[in-house]
């Protein structure tokens, strides 16, 4: 699937395989043309992605093959061990986790789990979750807390299921309860945005020590469409909600409401899931080291202070 603004860059790249083909056919030389044009599609990538209007930015975070959890999870873990249940109601396939190791150091993995396909994406509910799921993201982060081990959540949801039975199962107290427990947890945690972070789905699991973004991710108590039809009563205006929103990565680091940015591959997570894991390995890697030096009477008191300082502001 092309977004609108990567057609002139898909365009490039085809006559660049035409030229490529057409060379290897003919026997003939064509090495500084195919340099030529190759040099011009790297120039209009970067031209590109660097000037993203706010809702390009939304797109590419919905982007249809941009890596999801379990697949980051898999790439950036050897023995990935997931564990499942709530021990009250139901397993939530919307939400994933359980224990796996970086370079040695075992850590607690959870996050949104989207689909791939109709089917995947009935049983993962499009990755939003049920009270269940919140429940049992916070069984497993008690779990980790038990064994003294750093948790690492990933965030990527539409927002939490609004269904009328997650509602009768207490899905408002369910996710509140995340909150407050997150907050005294006794191990290191990292939240890392990687697709969307909407509403209280996000938040859910999104209390920790170090709150990161993608590069290409948004993070907002509402989705632009859902935004523009309570204001304007039609999702025709959802590029002028984002806008207003001010929802991305860079938007929210300057509000100090993320303590930093993850950069993606030129073009996107999508468009090279190996590189992406590295990056987000390296990242876990360090945070967690730098965290782990601290007293947990100072983590505890640093992650409380930085979220009780967002909102406050003087004249």
């Amino acid at each position: 699937m092309l977004l609108d603004f990567e057609k002139p860059i898909f365009d490039l790249e085809e006559k660049l395989r035409e030229m490529k083909n057409l060379a290897s056919e003919s026997g003939l030389d064509f090495s500084d043309s195919i340099q030529s044009l190759e040099s011009k599609i790297q120039n209009l990538k970067e031209d590109t992605f660097k000037n993203l209007t706010r809702w390009q930015r939304v797109q590419l975070s919905r982007h249809p093959d941009r890596p999801y959890t379990l697949e980051y999870i898999y790439e950036i873990t050897d023995d990935f061990i997931e564990l499942h249940g709530d021990r009250l109601v139901a397993d939530d396939k919307a939400m994933v986790g359980g224990f796996g190791s970086i370079d040695g150091q075992t850590m607690m993995f959870i996050g949104q789990q989207k689909g791939r396909n109709t089917k995947q994406r009935q049983m993962r509910n499009f990755g939003m979750a049920n009270p269940d799921g919140y429940r049992k993201a916070l069984r497993l982060m008690k779990l980790a807390e038990k064994f003294n081990k750093p948790i690492v959540t990933l965030i990527d949801t539409p927002g939490a299921f609004p269904g009328l039975e997650a509602e009768e199962r207490g899905q408002a107290e369910a996710i509140a309860r995340n909150l407050k427990e997150m907050f005294m947890l006794k191990v290191p945690v990292i939240c890392l945005i990687i697709g969307e972070g909407a509403s209280g789905g996000a938040i859910g699991i999104g209390v920790g020590d170090r709150v990161l973004m993608l590069e290409n991710t948004w993070y907002s108590v509402i989705s632009p469409e859902s935004c523009s039809s309570i204001l304007w009563r039609s999702w025709d205006y959802k590029e002028q909600a984002a806008e207003a929103l001010k929802l991305t990565a860079e938007d929210m680091l300057k509000f100090k409401l993320i303590d930093g940015i993850v950069k993606e591959p030129l073009g996107g997570a999508h468009t090279n899931l190996k590189q992406m894991s590295e990056i987000l390995k390296q990242t876990i890697s360090e945070n967690i080291s730098e965290l782990q030096k601290l007293p947990t009477d100072i983590l505890l008191q640093k992650r409380i202070d930085k979220f009780c300082a967002m909102g406050v502001y003087s004249e």
